[in-house]
């Protein structure tokens, strides 16, 4: 399941994050790339301790443990911090997929990539290129998002960063393990959820159909939920 979570970072907060960033000393981004992704990826990045890093992504990750859409999405158990990245100048990230386990630097935390995340800065008509192409059952989806918006999808998608041959795409990545890993539960309970809240909002939480469902969405979440 690929979804969009509008404004995760308003406009003065992405403006605040866009300065802080340009003033910020950029390394290579192949520093966290894997075996088979390090020969493809041509970009820059903000190494894991940097302190704009740390604050913008405590920041990111606050106002999504407040997005009802990504909670419902990803139903997180832990997220790695996020990091951060540059395009310009021609640079790309050729097709590749994730590594399936990430150490968290500095913890003996190693979490299991169930998700991608993509968290635009940029925005889309000040850079050509830049677009994450997803690859799925029906071909490659393109994702070029306004700033502040986020894409999240599988991350055992294959997918790319095309060539940036103006301006400078940033954006913010990170990778979350679920309480549910497999993809098809995740999105079932997720519609389920949804259709749970337009009915609540219809008829009224303590209406006997929204409480019958809400039974079975939580005995499912038991059923498939790993802690």
């Amino acid at each position: 399941m690929l979804l969009v979570i509008p404004d995760v970072l308003t406009r003065a907060e992405v403006a605040a994050c866009v300065a802080d960033l340009t003033a910020a000393t950029w390394g290579d981004g192949r520093v966290t790339a894997g075996l088979q992704s390090a020969p493809v990826k041509d970009n820059e990045q903000l190494a894991e301790g940097s302190p704009v890093a740390r604050a913008w992504g405590d920041r990111v990750l606050d106002a999504l443990g407040a997005s009802e859409l990504f909670v419902a999405a990803a139903l997180p158990h832990r997220t790695f911090p996020p990091l951060f990245n540059r395009y310009a100048g021609g640079s790309s990230f050729g097709t590749h997929i994730d590594n399936a386990i990430r150490p968290v630097r500095g913890t003996s935390i190693k979490l299991r990539t169930d998700l991608s995340a993509t968290l635009f800065l940029s925005d889309p008509d000040s850079y050509d290129g830049g677009e994450l192409i997803v690859e799925g059952t029906s071909g490659g989806q393109s994702v070029k998002l306004p700033a502040g918006h986020l894409v999240l999808y599988p991350a055992s998608s294959l997918h790319q960063v095309t060539r940036v041959t103006r301006g400078v795409r940033l954006a913010c990545f990170f990778w979350v393990q679920s309480m549910v890993r497999d993809d098809g539960a995740r999105a079932l309970l997720f519609d389920l959820d949804r259709t749970i809240q337009r009915l609540a909002a219809r008829d009224g939480l303590g209406d006997a159909e929204v409480v019958a469902l809400t039974g079975i969405y939580h005995n499912l979440i038991r059923r498939w939920a790993e802690s």
